[in-house]
């Protein structure tokens, strides 16, 4: 039966070789996508490891062994044009001091290694604007064993003993820090590598889906005749088991020649793959590798996944041979098709109150709700169907729509099957663009582009009545082209540690004639001399950016030059060299400070980014969910109108007009699409709902106008691709279709 099943799929002409292509192409697609999102995970855990060893000054002890002269180690944030920087000043106590990972040797003073990506930044720019920062030469490139990603801009700079023991918060270390960032409770830098599991496995469930679907409808093509064929071999005295396994070479052929294509599609474009920056930068293409398990798990699920689809497809044969060769109208569906749609619902609404604690919990309640509501949807769709039919048929003002309403009722299953994968594409876009639109709105948009935004802020450690006088501020920042003022803001004489929790507590004070000079920071009460206000005269200020009125400090201006500086703040066009030649000259003038001078831009940048990267992952799903459907769509369609040449053919024969007949099959298409649309969207909107209220605490909100062109571009899409298949209709009902076979 093997042998025969072999030749009916590959030697019964150009049909069935047609079919097998298709169903092959949809199989390769899944194992593209699957290999993809485990590839994904693996990438995000490797690029993890790579950020470990920068959290060695910050978490204290750490297991194996110590170096008996441990290294001072101080690691801040720098900026070049809103690039952030890692720079890290070390210095070497003794010959055993331990050395980071990818470079052979700690650096001396005078010296310091750059990454591949800094390095070209470096030989790029004007040295006021960026290599003026590190004093000293250039030893050597810091290798990939410690780079984060090809575009990590990192720098590490050696210094002496006595130079970094007095900076603010340097650390001394003993052992470089090996330990996985996720399951390390002290470490700051790294990924939340559990959240972009969680997400890389949500993003997988909301393609594979629709991929099994478009499966399905390829293994339907022809499907009449094949279950012609099937029911005579079983009239003529094959077994069910016989005609499983005809059936099952198809299938299992399909998926072998589709698992080869998938693996090596994805090999093909695991390059292209490796620059999607969803974490914050781009990966290695190393990173994306794949596991013995991840390749068994794709090569046997897929398959066993096709010949499901496959099995399904075509059971009515199993079922009843006399059924399939006397065409008997299937049974109608009933509304308990709406009970997995509604338990999908109900699981998302018990996690919306009770998240778990743990990733793997949260990745069971969030993929098995949303996988349970498409498979619901899926399911409730022929029921939708069917109510929509019976609409149709009885608002029915013209010929076409009766009969496309009555043949839609005959057999809703069928109607709704072509537009099933549209469907779920409507449902994930509404997920995803509900998710992001909201997170949007929420932390609320950048404030780019002016004065308050371009600001540049060197802090100072004030602690103990610590921190530079104004002579030490270099004279030459005023002078620079591009900045408009520099703010001398001094440490408050505030008690911090009585007022730090008043909301009217302020850090830093500054004296009215300076702040008079840039009236964008705001303003001092009249007839004071002195006010208080934030160190980079910001502050935790609302979006607007409203000028406020600083509360008066009790100090006259002659008391205020006598206070130690808390912060200088250079005011600038916000041009990129007036930013970085100042930021340079502050970096040259307080190589020991703490924290390194930054602007408001070069944080919201960070978010900015970040939120790029969630919204290039959405649209991954989005574009890639859409064109999915497609594909169902248009097998599906062309499909239908093969399988129905002949009763078209003879409708034909009785007077019906091409034209009219080409409506019916139009609405018949049309209807379905877009009365089940509706509910899918509303369900989508839904999950978004309860997913952020359960994350983030956070109502949905209504999405921007890309939303609705984005529907409406699908649905449009999916007409046209409706509207292509029309012109067969001419083709394949002629009047020598009609006859009996």
């Amino acid at each position: 039966m093997i042998r025969f099943g072999l030749r009916l799929t590959l030697a019964t002409g150009r049909e069935a070789l047609v079919r097998l292509v298709v169903i092959s192409a949809a199989v390769a697609l899944g194992v593209g996508l699957l290999l993809t999102a485990l590839a994904g995970i693996n990438a995000v855990d490797a690029q993890n490891m790579r950020y470990a060893w920068l959290n060695s000054g910050l978490v204290g002890e750490t297991s194996g062994p110590k170096a008996a002269n441990p290294s001072w180690w101080v690691l801040r944030d720098d900026y070049y044009q809103t690039q952030s920087i890692g720079r890290l000043d070390i210095a070497a106590t003794g010959p055993d001091s331990p050395v980071p990972p990818g470079i052979p040797r700690l650096p001396g003073p005078g010296e310091y290694y750059v990454s591949p990506a800094l390095r070209e930044l470096l030989r790029s720019h004007p040295p006021a604007e960026l290599a003026d920062r590190f004093p000293g030469r250039e030893i050597g490139t810091i290798g990939d064993r410690a780079l984060p990603s090809p575009d990590s801009l990192l720098i590490v700079v050696g210094r002496t003993p006595d130079e970094l023991s007095t900076v603010p918060g340097a650390d001394r270390v003993a052992s470089i820090m090996t330990t996985d960032p996720s399951a390390c409770d002290r470490c700051v830098i790294g990924i939340g590598a559990d959240g972009m599991t969680l997400v890389l496995w949500v993003v997988a469930g909301a393609l594979i889906v629709p991929v099994l679907i478009l499966i399905g409808t390829a293994t339907r093509l022809a499907a009449a005749r094949r279950e012609q064929r099937f029911a005579a071999m079983r009239l003529v005295g094959a077994t069910p088991r016989q005609v499983s396994v005809i059936s099952a070479v198809e299938s299992t052929v399909a998926a072998m020649a589709g698992t080869i294509a998938g693996i090596g599609l994805f090999f093909a474009f695991r390059s292209a793959l490796a620059t999607i920056a969803f974490t914050g930068q781009r990966f290695f293409a190393s990173d994306l590798s794949l596991r013995p398990l991840d390749v068994v798990l794709v090569v046997l699920g897929v398959p066993v996944g096709a010949a499901v689809a496959a099995r399904f497809a075509l059971r009515r044969v199993q079922i009843s041979p006399l059924g399939v060769t006397r065409r008997v109208t299937p049974r109608p569906p009933r509304a308990w098709r709406l009970i997995l749609l509604a338990a999908g619902v109900a699981e998302l609404c018990y996690f919306a109150s009770r998240r778990p604690d743990t990733t793997s919990g949260q990745l069971m309640a969030y993929m098995s709700g949303f996988v349970m509501i498409m498979i619901g949807l899926v399911v409730a769709g022929p029921w939708l169907t069917l109510v929509g039919s019976r609409v149709l048929a009885g608002r029915a003002r013209h010929a076409a729509a009766l009969i496309a309403g009555r043949r839609l009722a005959d057999n809703p299953q069928a109607g709704f099957r072509a537009v099933s994968g549209v469907v779920l594409a409507l449902f994930v876009t509404s997920v995803a663009t509900g998710v992001m639109s909201t997170i949007v709105a929420e932390v609320g948009g950048a404030r780019s582009g002016s004065v308050v935004s371009s600001a540049l802020t060197q802090p100072f450690d004030t602690k103990d009545g610590n921190g530079p006088s104004a002579s030490e501020v270099p004279s030459g920042l005023a002078s620079i082209p591009g900045v408009e003022a520099v703010h001398l803001v001094h440490a408050s004489p505030q008690d911090g540690s009585t007022n730090r929790d008043d909301p009217d507590w302020y850090p830093g004070v500054i004296s009215c004639a300076d702040l008079a000079r840039s009236p964008e920071f705001g303003t001092c009460a009249p007839g004071a001399q002195a006010a208080y206000v934030w160190p980079d005269l910001v502050g935790p200020r609302n979006t607007s950016d409203d000028a406020p009125v600083w509360p008066v400090a009790p100090v006259d201006a002659a008391g205020v030059q006598r206070l130690p500086l808390a912060s200088v703040v250079v005011a600038t066009d916000g041009s990129a060299p007036a930013v970085e030649r100042s930021r340079t000259m502050l970096e040259a003038a307080f190589p020991d400070s703490n924290r390194l001078p930054n602007t408001i831009a070069d944080f919201e940048s960070d978010f900015r980014n970040t939120l790029v990267q969630w919204q290039q992952l959405a649209n991954v799903v989005i574009v890639t969910s859409l064109a999915i459907a497609g594909c169902s769509l248009a097998v599906s369609v062309a499909g239908g109108l093969t399988e129905r040449k002949r009763p078209f053919s003879l409708l034909r024969l009785t007077g019906m007009r091409l034209a009219l007949l080409r409506r019916v099959v139009a609405l018949e298409s049309t209807v379905p699409l877009l009365f089940v649309a509706v509910l899918a969207i509303g369900m989508g909107f839904l999950a978004a709902q309860l997913f952020l209220t359960s994350q983030l605490d956070y109502n949905l909100r209504a999405p921007g106008p890309s939303y609705y062109a984005a529907v409406a571009a699908g649905l449009v899409a999916s007409l046209a691709i409706i509207a292509s298949t029309l012109p067969m209709l001419r083709r394949i009902t002629g009047p020598e279709t009609a006859r009996n076979e």
